[in-house]
């Protein structure tokens, strides 16, 4: 068996997520065995990916392994996955890895980028890539604010109730945001060693709040003592979301 590691981007508008569910659910896991199973002509092989994205989550460098019954060339490897998969998946590179190598576990950190769309009515070209957010914003006060989702915290308050991890402790390494006037959106960048379900929506949320002046500017402080999810309100929805890269310590790669 040999194992591959890939990087795919795909539009999640129309998937119910990244893991495999019930027959009838679209899944990226799903279309992606499907089409190795059509090339294998054999049992099933399973796919691990390192983040497990949302109904509507998109990703733009999600990461995959594999193990592959014979061994095929890396770029033959991806032409003919690509061959196979629907238009709202792409496999952007594949490399052959050591049998150690673990999509999820090997992760040291991932980048998502959050983008909110500012116009005044919502843009039917943006409708299903952003989340629309047409009130007034301080952005000086999201800026400030961000400073606070930096470090290592316990974001209890910040994680969806079908959140299963038993520590809620992450450390956020990057916490910025971009103000784009001329296309009327807003974007947020987060890197850390982890997320717990919905955290970064559920952050996105309270920052645009904040923002607006419906919160008090230091509120993740008190967020991170209360430890009550119900007081950060509402989740910020998945049509914004993207995960953009999964960080690795090492190459993954053979050496020849």
């Amino acid at each position: 068996m040999q194992r591959y590691k890939a990087i795919l981007q795909y539009d999640g508008t129309n998937f119910s997520g990244f893991q495999l569910q019930a027959p009838q659910l679209r899944t990226i896991q799903g279309v992606i065995e499907k089409g190795l199973q059509k090339m294998s002509k054999g049992p099933r092989i399973i796919v691990y990916g390192a983040s497990r994205t949302d109904a509507g989550v998109h990703a733009l460098g999600q990461v995959i392994h594999f193990d592959y019954p014979t061994y095929l060339a890396p770029e033959k490897m991806r032409l003919a996955l690509n061959s196979l998969m629907p238009l709202d998946v792409e496999i952007k590179e594949v490399q052959a890895v050591s049998n150690d190598f673990h999509a999820r576990y090997a992760a040291h950190e991932k980048t998502y980028w959050y983008r909110v769309d500012r116009g005044k009515f919502v843009n039917p070209f943006k409708r299903f890539y952003t989340t629309h957010y047409p009130y007034p914003i301080d952005f000086s006060r999201i800026e400030i604010a961000l400073k606070d989702v930096l470090g290592t915290h316990d974001f209890s308050s910040f994680a969806a109730s079908g959140n299963q991890v038993k520590n809620p402790v992450r450390t956020i390494t990057q916490a910025q945001a971009n103000l784009d006037n001329q296309n009327q959106e807003l974007s947020f960048y987060f890197t850390g060693d982890g997320f717990l379900y919905n955290q970064v929506r559920i952050m996105v949320a309270v920052l645009l709040e904040i923002g607006s002046k419906k919160r008090d500017l230091h509120d993740f402080l008190r967020l991170y003592q209360v430890k009550d999810r119900t007081q950060a309100r509402w989740t910020a929805p998945a049509s914004g979301l993207y995960l953009m890269k999964v960080h690795y310590l090492k190459k993954a790669a053979k050496s020849d």
